[in-house]
């Protein structure tokens, strides 16, 4: 890990509280100076099985009590858990007012070298990878039918033996991230908490949706150019706790997308 990294986080450990998906350190909210929103392993499911990489997600923000959010981090750090197999491994960092740095981190020869990161500079989601989330039971059928609605909308109808675009139900919000910031996807939507209400109406559950911990590395997208709403389009932004049932929408290429500044 960069020494400049390194530097940075013993220099804020001393003095934070934190919150993660396991634990919360209540004290800290009214008495530390700054507060960490951790996930420990953002991808549990896919890296159990050996499918895909998982990620550690640090996000660092003064403390203004109840008041914080999440776009208060202004540290961010992910780093990839790799699979069994894999040799590779990459870690992102930004500050609220600086670049994206990413290093790539080779566990056979213990080198580490700097790698560069580019979003997608396609203006259209044909023959590139687009998609809803809808990892878990409970929604699917309905996001599914949004997806595709949403393809046709800006695609057209299917044509024979065509394939219009493609998707990468990648059950990691880190992971998600990361395709967008890497230029493999074009656009991936959150959607879950919008059918909330609409399918308790009908006595069905949700289930399981993206809390803010997920996104504690939402500062790293943003630095790197990616254009982050909530689930109706405003800048994305949440209560800095890990409860609270998070919607978002990342773009690759929507330079025309709502952004607001960072407190």
């Amino acid at each position: 890990m960069d020494r400049f990294l390194k530097r940075e986080l013993l220099r804020l450990l001393p003095s934070a509280g934190w919150l993660s998906e396991e634990t919360a350190d209540d004290k800290a909210r009214t008495t530390s100076g700054l507060i960490w929103l951790v996930d420990p392993i953002d991808g549990t499911r896919g890296l159990m099985y050996q499918k895909r990489s998982a990620w550690v997600l640090t996000g660092i923000a003064p403390n203004r009590g109840p008041r914080t959010r999440l776009r208060d981090i202004e540290l961010a750090v992910q780093t990839e858990i790799p699979l069994v197999k894999q040799h590779l491994s990459d870690v992102l960092w930004a500050h609220a007012d600086g670049p994206v740095y990413a290093q790539r981190y080779n566990r056979v020869s213990g080198e580490t070298v700097p790698i560069t990161l580019r979003p997608s500079r396609a203006t259209t989601i044909a023959h590139g990878f687009a998609q809803i989330s809808r990892f878990f039971p409970g929604a699917r059928e309905e996001l599914a039918a949004l997806d595709e609605a949403v393809v046709r909308r800006v695609l057209g109808p299917p044509q024979a033996g065509k394939a219009q675009c493609f998707e990468d139900q990648y059950i990691c919000t880190a992971g998600q991230f990361y395709e967008l910031i890497s230029g493999h996807d074009r656009y991936t939507a959150d959607l879950r908490p919008l059918l909330d209400a609409w399918l308790a109406e009908r006595g069905r559950a949700l289930g399981i949706c993206c809390h803010p911990y997920d996104l504690a590395t939402a500062l790293i997208a943003e630095r790197a150019g990616i254009v982050l709403t909530d689930e109706r389009g405003a800048a994305l932004d949440a209560p800095f706790d890990v409860d609270a049932n998070v919607g978002w929408i990342g773009y690759a290429m929507k330079p025309s997308a709502p952004r607001s500044s960072r407190r």
